[in-house]
């Protein structure tokens, strides 16, 4: 079975207890994660907002497809109150966010789905976590390690 590798993020509400929730909600419909991260509070990327986040990173043993991997994550956030998903580069605050961002080192691109995720390169409060868990498994587009990225994005950190 592929390990999938997840980010969540919340910067509304009750933020501990949203992340412990959709990581409750993950275990019942993919069975007892296998890493899970440290809750890392970062400021909003990609917009305005007042509210921080609280962001971190689950791994799983699936045997879903990424596709119904897919329908899992976006089931579990509209059950968790999400209700408005992000398109087009315009992001709302946000109850949970929860995404895909690696599926073993498959490679995926189609209109609802890309993986790796193509923003994960880019964002600290994604590669922060990941590295924590995971510091030598290779991007599988990049070709360098987690702790590679996370150290580009962070200065030197890792």
């Amino acid at each position: 079975m592929p390990t999938v590798y997840l980010g969540l993020g919340t910067n509304i509400g009750y933020k501990k207890e949203n992340l412990t929730r959709a990581i409750e909600a993950l275990s019942l419909a993919l069975g007892r994660y296998t890493s899970l991260s440290s809750f890392l509070e970062t400021a909003p990327w990609g917009f305005e907002s007042d509210n921080t986040f609280l962001n971190c990173v689950v791994s799983f043993e699936t045997d879903l497809t990424p596709q119904e991997l897919l329908d899992t994550t976006e089931r579990i956030e509209r059950g968790l109150g999400r209700t408005v998903k992000s398109n087009g580069g315009i992001y709302h605050d946000r109850t949970i966010d929860i995404d895909i961002l690696l599926y073993g080192s498959e490679i995926i691109k189609t209109p609802r789905l890309t993986i790796p995720h193509p923003l994960m390169h880019q964002r600290a409060f994604v590669l922060e976590p990941l590295a924590e868990i995971a510091s030598d498994l290779v991007h599988p587009t990049i070709g360098k390690s987690i702790k590679q990225l996370a150290n580009e994005q962070n200065n030197g950190k890792y």
